[in-house]
């Protein structure tokens, strides 16, 4: 899960609140990345709940419950209530390109490069995300729940599901991010180590000098961003 705002304990309080009464899509239709920073924006007062289509009308109800605001109708710029869909790729046109699987928010597309991919029903939550990204329009949407839509076509179990996948992921990208760094900087602490060796012309004292400054910088940079700074 994102970090607790950094505001007054109420808030905080009000954002847990908020974000378990999101669906947990994570489709960003609401105008924010993902449904903690939508929850926490309601928390402090910095956007109003009627952006979540994913929820409908049953969704404002309950976060104009937890809000003590009147219940309003679900603002069209950021959608229309309808029921819950799930992606499904045709599989005689996907090239394997991997851009949907970056996109998906609960990685619930499986595949690989030059492979083709598949999608993971009961991960999906019908966020949208993969369509615009994919080059061969592949991918669709079906209707999984009928003339059901908003909370009455999505339970607090699925949610809970999704929240958990959304937040394994990001912790996932995390690692992977750091563990990049972790190699860009021991190849820069090897190059260095002898920098002559991996410059032409190894004469050439001032372009050896240029080279370590660089490196030196991009080192110190990568310490300072390690340890918060």
């Amino acid at each position: 899960m994102p970090p607790l705002p950094s505001t007054a304990p109420e808030h905080q309080a009000l954002f847990l609140l908020l974000n378990d009464a999101l669906p947990q899509t994570q489709c960003t239709r609401c105008g924010f990345p993902d449904c903690a920073s939508y929850a926490r924006a309601m928390a402090e007062g910095q956007a109003a709940i009627n952006q979540c289509p994913p929820g409908g009308q049953a969704g404002i109800e309950r976060l104009a419950a937890l809000t003590g605001q009147p219940v309003v109708s679900l603002n069209p710029e950021h959608g229309t209530e309808g029921p819950r869909r799930v992606a499904i790729i045709d599989e005689a046109w996907c090239i394997g390109c991997t851009l949907c699987i970056k996109a998906c928010p609960t990685d619930a597309i499986l595949g690989a490069n030059k492979l083709m991919h598949t999608v993971i029903e009961p991960w999906c939550t019908g966020c949208e995300l993969c369509i615009p990204v994919c080059p061969v329009d592949c991918i669709a949407l079906e209707n999984v729940t009928g003339t059901d839509t908003g909370w009455a076509a999505w339970s607090a179990e699925q949610a809970d599901t999704a929240r958990g996948r959304y937040t394994s992921r990001q912790q996932r990208l995390e690692r992977e991010e750091a563990e990049h760094h972790k190699q860009m900087q021991a190849k820069a602490e090897h190059k260095l180590a002898d920098l002559a060796a991996h410059t032409k012309g190894t004469d050439n004292a001032p372009e050896v000098d240029r080279k370590r400054a660089i490196i030196e910088a991009a080192l110190a940079k990568a310490k300072a961003r390690q340890h918060g700074g």
